[in-house]
C-alpha cells in the first residue's frame, strides 16, 4: 500500500501544471530583464519612450486578438472596431466637460474610471455582437467581423458630439489628483517626463494582461478554448459548450481591445475616427503570425516587429530622402510592405512565427519551453479488494504478489 501511495504521490506531482516562475533560470531571466528596463528608463529619450510606449499598448491589442483567432481559432478582423468602443468610452467619461455646443461630450472622471470601464463597455459591445457573429465561423465569421470595421467607421464619423466627426477629437490624459500624465512632474525629487511616467503606467498593465491570459490558458476554461480551436466536434464530445467557449473568449478580446484602445487614446491625447480602420485590423493580424499564434510572448514580439519597426524609420528618418517631384518611397508605403512581407515569410518558412524561432535557440529554451496540453491530471487512488470497482482490473499475465490482501 505504502508503495503504491508514494507512486501515487510522485505521479500526481509530476502532473501539475508548471509554475510561472518555478525553475531558477527564470529567476536569472526575470532579473535581467528587470536589469533591462531600468536601464531603459534611466536613459532612454523621449523619442525611443514614445516606441516603446506605443508598442507596450500595441501588445495588448494583440493579445486581444490572440485570445479569439490564437487560442480559441476565431477568424476575427474587427478588433479595430473594438478599440474604438474603449477609446471613445475613455473619452467620454474622461474628457473636459464641454463649454460650448460645438465641444464634445466629457464627465471628466477620473483615470480609475474612465479606463476599467472602457474594457467592460467593449466586453459588452462583444457580449451582444457575439451571440449572432459566433454562429458562423471561418471565412464568414471573418467577413462579419470585418463589417464591424465598416459599421463603426459610419458611425464614429457621424457622431460628431462623441467623436469630434471626421475632424477628431482630444482624448483624456490619465490624472491621479492634480497630477497629469500629460505633463513632467516631479516624484520624491526627480523630475519624470509625460514619456517616462507613461511607461510606468502601461507597463505594469501590459505584464498584468499577459499573466492573466498566460493563466487563463492554462485553466480549464483556457483549454476549452483550445479544444474549440483544434476540433470543434471533439470538444462537443469532450463535453465543453461550444458557445461558451467561443463567447468567453470573445468576451475576453473584446475587454483587452478596449483597454487598449483608450491607453492609445489617452497616449495620443488626438484621434481621428479614421485611424479606427481596417488597415489596423490587418496589423494586428500580422503582429500575431509574425510573433506566434496562440502564445502570449508571441503577441508581445509580433508587435514589436510590426508596430515598432515602422515608428523607428518614422522616428529617425531612416529612409533616403527624394528629390523634389521624383519618385520615393514613403514611410506609410514601406511600413505595408514590411508587415506584408513579414506576414508571407513566416507562413512559408516559420508558421509558429518568432516564438517558435525562440523556443528551439538554446540560450532560450529553457524560458520558452511549451509543456503538453491536455485535461487536469488523473487522481490515483487504491481501491480496497471488496470494492466491485477493484474487480474490474483486468490481471495481468505473470506471478502476482499479496501486497494488496
Amino acid at each position: 500500500m505504502s508503495m503504491s501511495t508514494s507512486a501515487t504521490t510522485k505521479a500526481t506531482t509530476s502532473a501539475e501544471p508548471p509554475r510561472l516562475f518555478g525553475s531558477a533560470s527564470r529567476w536569472v531571466t526575470l532579473a535581467i530583464g528587470m536589469a533591462a528596463v531600468i536601464a531603459f528608463f534611466s536613459i532612454a529619450g523621449e523619442d525611443w519612450l514614445t516606441i516603446v510606449n506605443y508598442t507596450m499598448i500595441a501588445a495588448i491589442a494583440a493579445l486581444a486578438l490572440n485570445v479569439l483567432s490564437g487560442y480559441t481559432g476565431q477568424l476575427s478582423l474587427g478588433i479595430a472596431f473594438f478599440m474604438a468602443i474603449g477609446a471613445y468610452t475613455a473619452a467620454w467619461l474622461g474628457g473636459d466637460i464641454p463649454t460650448s455646443a460645438h465641444d464634445p461630450i466629457g464627465l471628466g472622471l477620473p483615470f480609475f474610471i474612465w479606463l476599467p470601464a472602457a474594457g467592460i463597455t467593449a466586453a459588452l459591445a462583444g457580449a451582444l455582437i457575439g451571440p449572432t457573429a459566433l454562429r458562423l465561423k471561418g471565412f464568414y465569421l471573418g467577413i462579419v467581423s470585418l463589417s464591424l470595421v465598416f459599421i463603426g467607421h459610419y458611425i464614429f464619423v457621424n457622431a460628431s458630439g462623441l467623436t469630434g466627426g471626421p475632424q477628431g477629437r482630444t482624448f483624456p490624459a490619465p490624472t491621479f489628483g492634480d497630477v497629469s500624465l500629460a505633463a513632467q512632474n516631479d516624484f520624491f525629487g526627480v523630475a519624470l517626463t509625460s514619456g517616462q511616467q507613461f511607461f510606468l503606467l502601461i507597463l505594469p498593465i501590459l505584464i498584468l494582461s499577459a499573466l492573466f491570459v498566460g493563466n487563463v490558458m492554462r485553466s480549464r476554461a483556457g483549454r476549452a478554448f483550445q479544444a474549440v480551436r483544434d476540433n470543434e466536434v471533439g470538444a462537443a464530445i469532450m463535453g465543453v459548450n461550444l458557445f461558451e467557449a467561443k463567447m468567453g473568449a470573445f468576451i475576453l478580446s473584446s475587454f483587452l481591445a478596449g483597454i487598449a484602445g483608450a491607453l492609445f487614446a489617452s497616449y495620443s491625447r488626438y484621434v481621428v475616427p479614421n485611424y479606427w480602420d481596417l488597415a489596423l485590423s490587418i496589423q494586428f493580424v500580422a503582429a500575431i503570425i509574425v510573433g506566434g499564434i496562440a502564445s502570449v510572448w508571441g503577441s508581445i514580439l509580433g508587435a514589436s516587429f510590426v508596430f515598432a519597426l515602422p515608428r523607428l524609420i518614422d522616428q529617425f528618418s531612416l529612409l533616403p530622402q527624394s528629390t523634389t517631384g521624383g519618385p520615393g518611397l514613403e514611410s506609410g508605403d514601406l511600413n505595408a510592405l514590411i508587415y506584408g512581407l513579414l506576414i508571407v515569410v513566416f507562413l512559408l518558412f516559420e508558421p509558429e512565427g518568432v516564438i517558435g524561432l525562440v523556443r528551439r535557440s538554446q540560450l532560450f529554451s529553457r524560458m520558452f519551453k511549451t509543456h503538453g496540453g491536455g485535461g487536469e491530471p488523473a487522481e490515483i487512488t487504491d481501491l480496497p479488494a471488496s470494492d466491485p470497482a477493484a474487480r474490474l482490473n483486468v490481471e495481468r499475465p505473470g506471478p502476482t504478489t499479496g501486497e494488496n490482501t
